[in-house]
C-alpha cells in the first residue's frame, strides 16, 4: 500500500486481496484500512464500485454472514449465485463464515 493512501484506497487494496471462495465482512476491511469502526463506510465504498474484477465487491458480507446488498445484476440473488459458484459454503442464506472467511491481512 501506498504511503499517505486514503481510507477509501486502502479498503479497495484490501478487497482486492480477497481470494475467489473466500469472503470479508465490512468491519473486517474498515480494520485493514485503519478504521474499524468505519464498516458503513466500507459498505457505502463497495455500493458505489463499477470495476468488479479488480475490486470484488460481492465478496464483502455483513458480520453475521448476510448478503445485505449489491448493486449489479439482480442484487442479493447475483450476489449469492456468484459467491456459490466460487465455492463459498452457505447455511441457508447466510455465509458459513466459519468455512469461507478471509483470514488474510
Amino acid at each position: 500500500m501506498k504511503a499517505g493512501a486514503t481510507f477509501s484506497e486502502k479498503v479497495h487494496a484490501a478487497a482486492s486481496k480477497i481470494p475467489l471462495g473466500k469472503v470479508a465482512t465490512y468491519g473486517q476491511l474498515a480494520a485493514l484500512a485503519g478504521n474499524p469502526r468505519a464498516g458503513r463506510a466500507v459498505g457505502m465504498l463497495m455500493s458505489k464500485n463499477r470495476d468488479a474484477n479488480v475490486v470484488p465487491c460481492h465478496r464483502v458480507v455483513s458480520s453475521a454472514g448476510a448478503l445485505t446488498g449489491y448493486s449489479m445484476g439482480k442484487g442479493v440473488v447475483t450476489k449469492m449465485s456468484k459467491l456459490k459458484k466460487e465455492g463459498v459454503v452457505f447455511k441457508g442464506e447466510k455465509v458459513d463464515l466459519a468455512a469461507s472467511l478471509w483470514k488474510g491481512n
